[in-house]
């Protein structure tokens, strides 16, 4: 697949006008993020809408419409047929530690929360797994943790970095930022959950298995709390994954008019996304039952420090094993699937022709958890032919 983002606009993104906006590179946060969203509140938008008549159907429509965000890049299959057959499909859920706390309202910021969300509705399955934050890659030649992908290179970069990480397609990416959740829970009336752990921060006051209703702004501090939690980032990633399902289950709220109303507000300022409205009409259609079985999962890595810095780094076989139970939840064939794929770090390039290689093969770095780099070139084991906006690779 070309790592060119100049490539001719597909059908898809000549329906839509293309935003591009530079995202410079920025310090991390003293104080670490929170969360995200989940896709299946958007179903529940297009549905409500479509039971509440034409003008608010009209009015969610325009509304969702200003979220629309593509990626520039080319996916790796064509996304339209896949929803068209209802067929099992990702989504790449990426949180921002913008829009609350006084740290303004845009998304020019490191996603610190990313997870994959795949959706199968024949089974009516959701799998969610996340991707530590620190995780270990390579843009642009240089090491990076994962959550700046996207400041560096976008969405676009953020979803390069993801597939080239798992060797899965992502179709869809959903982007939004802390505020956007707090103001979106709030709407929705808040959302109940069993504590897993008891704990005080900021605005959340929980005792382990105690059910408790948490406001906006408590369920915002619930999944961004880290330093109390004995697992760290991936104890807050259990709390996050735990409020995506409570949203989930809880989705029903948004059946009224004014709700509908208040929450496409809230979404239109505060989150993009490459999904259509026919998408999430489609979603409506074909995927709102897809959430009646969800399993969870975290790609496990081991500390490591990398030029002074620390990072996490996931083993070639985790992230096999990864790759393996997405691919099956996506229903496509792991045959050509091997763990040598695995043994180089993951490697990509933004784009951006001051930094990009114009090589067709991928620059990789091998990397040991003491520090010592060994650089390599691995060709692309993968083949790529493009039809308008169909493109096959290893059997997607």
């Amino acid at each position: 697949m070309s790592e060119n983002n100049n490539e001719p606009m597909g059908p898809r993104q000549t329906r839509y006008r293309k935003r591009q906006r530079q995202n410079p590179h920025i310090k991390p946060h003293k104080r670490q993020p929170w969360i995200l969203i989940v896709i299946l509140i958007i179903v529940a938008i297009g549905s409500a809408a479509s039971f509440w008549g034409i003008k608010t159907w009209n009015n969610a429509k325009n509304t969702m419409n200003t979220t629309y965000e593509a990626t520039g890049s080319t996916k790796l299959r064509n996304v339209d047929a896949v929803l068209k057959k209802g067929k099992p499909f990702s989504i790449l859920l990426l949180g921002t530690d913008t829009g609350a706390l006084g740290r303004g309202k845009t998304f020019s910021a490191r996603t610190d929360t990313m997870i994959v969300a795949t959706i199968n509705p024949k089974k009516e399955k959701m799998t969610l797994t996340s991707i530590p934050r620190d995780t270990l890659v390579n843009i642009n030649g240089q090491s990076q943790k994962i959550n700046a992908a996207y400041t560096i290179g976008g969405a676009s970069g953020a979803v390069k970095s993801v597939q080239k990480l798992l060797n899965f397609p992502i179709d869809f990416y959903v982007l939004i930022n802390m505020g956007g959740l707090k103001q979106i829970i709030s709407a929705m009336g808040g959302v109940t959950i069993t504590p897993k752990m008891t704990f005080k921060y900021g605005n959340a006051d929980v005792k382990k298995g105690v059910k408790v209703k948490l406001s906006g702004a408590a369920a915002l501090d619930y999944s961004r709390m880290r330093y109390d939690d004995p697992l760290g980032d991936y104890g807050r990633q259990k709390r996050q994954r735990q409020i995506i399902m409570a949203m989930v289950s809880q989705s029903n709220s948004l059946g009224s008019i004014a709700n509908i109303e208040k929450i496409t507000k809230k979404l239109s300022t505060n989150m993009r996304t490459d999904l259509t409205w026919n998408d999430m009409v489609a979603l409506d259609t074909k995927y709102k039952n897809a959430s009646h079985h969800a399993k969870t999962y975290t790609l496990q890595g081991t500390d490591a420090t990398i030029d002074g810095l620390s990072y996490q780094v996931a083993s070639a076989s985790e992230r096999y094993k990864a790759s393996k139970h997405i691919r099956k939840d996506l229903q496509l064939s792991t045959d050509s699937l091997t763990l040598d794929y695995f043994q180089t770090t993951a490697a990509i390039t933004t784009g951006d022709s001051s930094t990009s290689s114009s090589s067709s093969s991928d620059s990789t770095t091998t990397t040991t958890t003491d520090g010592t780099t060994t650089d390599s070139t691995q060709t692309n084991d993968a083949t790529t032919t493009q039809d308008n906006t169909t493109t096959t690779q290893q059997g997607y």
